[in-house]
């Protein structure tokens, strides 16, 4: 009996997010084809059915953490249509919330050291458009509040995605929110945005983790 048609896309996107919170947790170097397709519940054969190589694999999982316009498949909790969208990408994006999902997170946090050593340039070119798209939120904000400023759009997001990256690294909990919390009113500063709405007083968002590293039942799909 032949799949739905619905069929081959839901397979995809499994491989897909699979491969990211695999890629988050080790790295791009140390993860295995095998590996993501056993995580997947699948057989490794399947895995040419829908992509060419690992790189493509790649490029496509952390698209997931693009910064569209329409909103965001995987990453932080914001409304996109929101007028304030660039005030919650940072305050979303520093949260202590968004650091402890690390399977899901932004590929950018998780990653770089990683990319910067590959050389490969589908994987860079990838790592690239998920930056840049994140920077051009907050260009797109301050050109439609009258305040066009490319460079202070990049020096945002590069606040947000270094912080991130150096907190992640910190053994000492306390520091770690030291420095998503300067980072967070730094961020907020260049962007000449308030945060409205203290974090104390915010409901916390729930974390959807995947289940990294506990391989599913295997199928052949």
């Amino acid at each position: 009996m032949p799949y739905p048609p619905e069929h081959r896309e839901r397979t995809r996107k499994n491989i897909l997010r699979s491969a990211r919170a695999l890629f988050n947790r080790h790295g791009f170097a140390q993860v295995k084809i095998d590996d993501v397709m056993e995580h997947a519940g699948l057989t490794h054969g399947v895995f040419y059915s829908y992509f060419k190589s690992k790189s493509e694999l790649y490029a496509e999982a952390i698209s997931l953490a693009l910064w569209r316009g329409d909103g965001v498949v995987d990453g932080v909790n914001v409304d996109f249509s929101a007028g304030d969208a660039a005030r919650q990408v940072i305050v979303e994006y520093l949260s202590r919330e968004h650091a402890d999902d690390v399977d899901g997170s932004c590929p950018m946090v998780t990653l770089p050291a990683d990319v910067a050593r590959g050389g490969d340039p589908v994987v860079r070119a990838a790592f690239e458009k998920v930056f840049t798209s994140m920077a051009g939120l907050f260009a797109e904000t301050l050109k439609r509040e009258g305040r066009p400023n490319p460079n202070r759009a990049l020096a945002i997001a590069s606040v947000c995605v270094g912080a991130m990256v150096v907190a992640r690294a910190m053994a000492n909990e306390k520091l770690a929110n030291s420095i998503r919390e300067a980072a967070r009113v730094t961020a907020l500063e260049l962007g000449g945005w308030t945060e409205r709405q203290p974090r104390r007083n915010r409901p916390r968002r729930r974390t959807v983790r995947s289940a990294a590293l506990k391989p599913r039942t295997r199928g052949v799909h």
